[in-house]
């Protein structure tokens, strides 16, 4: 009998992870805060009221953990069902967008608009594409090695998310899309030579989709060299950079930013790390890269101690889902990366990244409580056959 035909063991759920639960709310709550304090002014300007930012992300925020909540406590066997909805729902949304039915901004059109608010698909898209993968490498555990079974479907499914963000364009979520593909395919155990192949393929699709785009091009040489395009295209990390420089160990305190002062475009959005720079200094930043650090360590903890291997790759690639979107928004405004517009999770003002970002870390809650944390669950656990590769494969056999 192979492994998909077998039941997975009936586990009580335990509490969550608290110090996981209190580490989200204080970003989401340290978000508000930040928000307000870097698009004051610009809302005052535009909008003529200071606080628009400010009562649109406490909305956000206040539905935030309403999400947060009720995807802690939704039935695992529920998501599991859900997988094929999901992932055809983001799918229609997303071919919405590429046939001209959405909003546009900056050049790209990436929004559908409902209401009084905008949605982006593409955060739906990455949250669905980890469902499915978890869906269908839990469901062929034993095949995972294989080119046809587990390597192929996953990579072409992916190849059309990808595909759809290109058309918007947001090439930012194609290569988060890719990412997370690569990193869950390498967590259940795919053959090394596959996701070295699909690794060199990639290469040169993606010079291809930079080199044939002249906007990517000047954000590659606004990259290499920003002070030498500081007033084209390097404008926006110049800042960024001045932004954290004048902050020094301990900022400038909080409220107390120039860069927010009309210099620094998107200061709010995904530049907001670069005001946390200036305003709380390095130790603040510090302080936030470790929140985040936290967050995947215990993360990535709940995936590997529950029993079922379908809810351990669903953890994992949110985890990493959350993860990637930190560092990546981090490295950006730090100038390590190119410019790509991605937010920072739980911090940046938007609610469709904010929501998304809730969804996949309460998901990751409810796995936690279904950890091997009692004689009772770990003698369940060791009832189960073990799978010959992925995360359980790490551990000789064990979770």
């Amino acid at each position: 009998m192979t492994r998909a035909s077998k039941p997975a063991p009936v586990v009580e759920p335990g509490p969550v992870d608290v110090s996981m639960a209190a580490t989200l709310v204080g970003l989401i709550a340290f978000g508000v805060v930040m928000v307000y304090s870097a698009s004051a002014v610009y809302a005052s300007n535009t909008y003529g009221n200071g606080y628009h930012f400010l009562l649109r992300q406490g909305v956000f925020a206040g539905a935030a953990l309403v999400v947060l909540v009720v995807f802690t406590h939704v039935n695992i066997d529920l998501l599991r069902r859900s997988t094929y909805p999901v992932l055809l729902l983001a799918v229609l949304l997303m071919l919405a967008v590429a046939l001209g039915f959405g909003r546009s901004a900056g050049g790209a059109t990436r929004w559908l608009a409902v209401g009084p608010v905008n949605v982006q698909p593409a955060e739906l898209a990455k949250l669905a594409m980890i469902m499915w993968l978890a869906h269908s490498l839990a469901k062929k555990a034993h095949r995972v090695r294989t080119f046809s079974i587990g390597f192929l479907p996953h990579v072409l499914v992916a190849g059309l998310l990808m595909l759809l963000c290109l058309a918007q364009p947001d090439f930012g979520s194609a290569v988060m899309i890719a990412l997370l593909t690569f990193v869950v395919l390498f967590a259940a155990g795919a053959k090394a030579g596959y996701l070295l192949g699909g690794l060199l393929f990639a290469i040169p699709v993606g010079y291809a989709a930079i080199a044939s785009s002249p906007y990517r091009m000047r954000r590659i040489l606004a990259f290499l060299e920003p002070f030498e395009h500081r007033q084209g295209a390097g404008y926006q990390i110049t800042e960024s950079l001045m932004s954290f420089g004048s902050g020094g160990w301990t900022g400038v305190g909080l409220g107390d930013g120039r860069q927010k002062l009309l210099f620094l475009p998107e200061a709010h959005t995904d530049f907001i790390s670069a005001i946390i720079g200036e305003e709380l200094g390095f130790i603040g930043v510090l302080l936030l890269a470790g929140a985040f650090v936290w967050l995947v360590l215990r993360g990535l903890r709940a995936a590997w101690r529950v029993p079922d291997e379908y809810a351990a790759y669903l953890a994992a690639g949110m985890t990493l889902f959350i993860g990637l979107q930190a560092f990546t928004n981090l490295a950006v405004a730090m100038g390590l990366l190119p410019t790509k517009g991605l937010a920072l999770p739980f911090v940046s003002y938007g609610g469709s990244s904010l929501l998304v970002n809730a969804a996949a870390a309460g998901i990751v809650l409810n796995v936690s409580r279904f950890g091997v944390s009692s004689p009772k669950t770990e003698n369940a656990t060791k009832k189960r056959t073990p799978a010959p590769v992925g995360l359980r494969a790490a551990k000789g056999g064990a979770r």
